[in-house]
């Protein structure tokens, strides 16, 4: 009989030969006990969180977890059913409003997970006879709506705007075509450059989907994104967003301004189809999004702690995935995976974790250590971190 796991053969030995070494298990960490945004109990060790995506600090926030626990009793833990069903309760509308005035949109729509955003909207706009037009480097998530669609698909270099512009022209006249772009890409922490991918894009007829998953709440003026800095938000058809950044709990969700938007309640599989976020989860994402509209020292604090970090590693010696701090992912490129385990190691019984990145999640093939910062980091714990990579970094003879 074939065995249908033998697939993954390549993998799992190459993580028998990484654990053999003695290593800590990079993908197995434990977090016993979380004591803040920033800080946690991880195997046993008192830690300084720089790989969690949480941004903006909201997790622990007073207001945050108040409305989450009256949203449990007054509606219980789960909602047991679709949006389209049973599944819609008062606070389903409420985020989704949120949403709307967070962005200045006319319509919201939330899903289960940032996931089940992309796979939904991308695979149901875009279908037989049309071209979806995306960046080499997009998220998992945007590739899988793409092979659940049944679109014609056309990728392009990361970050390129002649080769971008190169695929749109080669699209067959009257074709309907969506252009899917992210405003920060996780790996690198690299910004794209949405104002002229956008004026491309528009001028060959296309609609534009931006994914902003890794820079709302903290990038543009009041937190809308890349799309919002650089000035084209109001021409981006639809905005995907996930709650399990910046807004500190789970989620995901797409605006627009499309005047027909709201059919996709109807047509949208993985809305239509999936049981809906409990209330105690929309109550704390409503009340965190708020917050967020005001959120502006928060978001000058984290552009100081992105500024330091990317400095202070730089200035160590270690290769970074970007010349400058363009978001708060400060990515350590290392030389290949059993140097970055080690490193990652070290790390962490130094009393810090980060996040160890491997292809093929990774561009190019890199290894990566990714730091995610916080807006609750202090500028004293930024300055130990910086410490902690030094010492790991000469330890393991990365620098």
């Amino acid at each position: 009989m074939n065995d249908l796991f033998s697939k993954f053969d390549a993998l799992i030995q190459q993580r028998e030969t990484l654990l053999a070494g003695g290593v800590e298990d990079p993908f197995n960490l434990v977090m016993e006990r979380v004591l803040s945004p920033t800080q946690a109990v991880c195997n046993g060790r008192d830690t300084i969180l720089l790989g969690t995506y949480n941004y903006m600090g909201m997790t622990f926030d007073p207001d945050v977890i108040a409305a989450g626990k009256k949203a449990l009793d007054d509606f219980g833990s789960g909602t047991t059913g679709s949006r389209v069903l049973n599944g819609t309760y008062q606070g389903h509308r409420e985020v989704e409003a949120a949403l709307c005035e967070f962005y200045a949109m006319d319509h919201a729509m939330v899903f289960s997970t940032g996931y089940q955003a992309n796979l939904g909207i991308i695979s149901t706009i875009a279908g037989k006879g049309d071209y979806i037009i995306l960046d080499i480097d997009s998220h998992a998530s945007i590739w899988d709506a793409c092979k659940m669609g049944d679109a014609e698909v056309v990728p392009f270099k990361h970050n390129d705007l002649e080769a971008m512009e190169r695929r749109l022209k080669r699209v067959p006249e009257g074709a309907g075509i969506l252009v899917v772009l992210e405003g920060v890409y996780s790996m690198l922490g690299d910004v794209a450059p949405l104002a002229e991918m956008v004026a491309i894009a528009k001028k060959h007829g296309a609609m534009v989907l931006v994914d902003e998953a890794h820079s709302m709440g903290f990038i543009g003026e009041h937190g809308r994104g890349v799309a919002e800095d650089q000035g084209v938000l109001d021409q981006v058809d639809f905005v995907i967003g996930t709650f399990s950044k910046s807004v500190g709990t789970v989620g995901g969700f797409c605006v627009s301004n499309h005047p027909k938007f709201e059919i996709m309640r109807l047509v949208c599989r993985p809305y239509v189809f999936t049981a809906s976020l409990p209330p105690s989860v929309v109550a704390t994402a409503a009340t965190s999004i708020r917050k967020l509209m005001h959120g502006s020292n928060k978001r000058a604090h984290l552009w100081e702690n992105s500024r330091r970090l990317h400095g202070g590693l730089q200035a160590l010696g270690f290769q970074l995935g970007t010349q400058e701090p363009q978001s708060a992912i400060v990515a350590v490129i290392m030389p290949n995976l059993e140097r970055g385990a080690a490193m990652w190691e070290a790390l962490l019984k130094e009393g810090l974790y980060v996040n160890l990145a491997r292809p093929p999640a990774t561009p190019a093939n890199m290894t990566l250590l990714r730091c995610s910062l916080c807006a609750e980091h202090s500028a004293e714990q930024v300055e130990e971190i910086l410490g902690m990579f030094e010492r790991a970094g000469k330890a393991v003879g990365i620098i």
